[in-house]
């Protein structure tokens, strides 16, 4: 495997300027897929915090807050792998409230929360207006292969190893799923950027597989 080891500056600094690049006009949908181990939130929250600075408006959505709700996520258990795999995402949900009227010929009205996971009732906040070079940014695991709509993918990999060390002992029962993810789905080979995020204080984009 061939990778480039950078900074977590650096590395929101790049994809920044490629969103800004590549997108110079419209709307933008950037997907941060990575395990809770991976924590996709802190690089969300920091490619927002960068895109703001380069005067492009941004807004972070989490995939926590458009979960099924617990009759339907947790039909099979509190810790059941597969329904953690296929179930407990409201992939549909997402996609009508926030991808699709994000992206071309899209309302622009989006809803940035829609489920309050801890209560288990709709969070259903107001609508919020994007701007029309606003950039989404959808953080989460599992995020990748069942199509959602995304203009940018970006797959945080961790090593089983890692995975399994970094993982809070209470959610130890998602690793199976989690594994399943990187065999039948394979996030890191169609991603548009892969960063190796075994030590989190030394990412590293992945050039090259062997």
């Amino acid at each position: 495997m061939q990778v480039r080891p950078l900074s977590l500056e650096n590395l929101t600094g790049e994809l920044a300027d490629r969103v800004v690049r590549d997108w110079p006009d419209g709307r933008v949908r950037v997907a941060i897929d990575g395990a809770d181990a991976a924590d996709p939130g802190a690089l969300a929250d920091a490619l927002v915090t960068t895109l703001r600075v380069l005067g492009r408006p941004a807004v972070r959505i989490t995939a926590g807050d458009f979960l099924r709700p617990a009759s339907v996520r947790l039909e099979f258990g509190r810790t059941n792998p597969d329904s953690y795999y296929a179930g407990w995402l409201d992939e549909p949900g997402l996609r009508r409230e926030v991808l699709d009227p994000a992206g071309p010929g899209g309302s622009g009205r989006i809803v940035p929360r829609l489920w309050d996971a801890a209560i288990d009732r709709a969070a259903r906040e107001p609508y919020a207006e994007l701007a029309p070079n606003a950039v989404v940014i959808v953080d989460g695991p599992l995020l990748l292969g069942a199509g959602l709509p995304f203009d940018l993918t970006v797959h945080l990999e961790l090593s089983a190893g890692a995975l399994a060390r970094r993982t809070e002992p209470a959610r130890h029962w998602t690793l199976p799923a989690l594994a399943r993810y990187d065999d039948e789905v394979a996030p890191s080979a169609f991603a548009d950027v892969v960063v190796r995020l075994d030590d989190p204080r030394h990412p590293a984009v992945v050039l090259r597989r062997e």
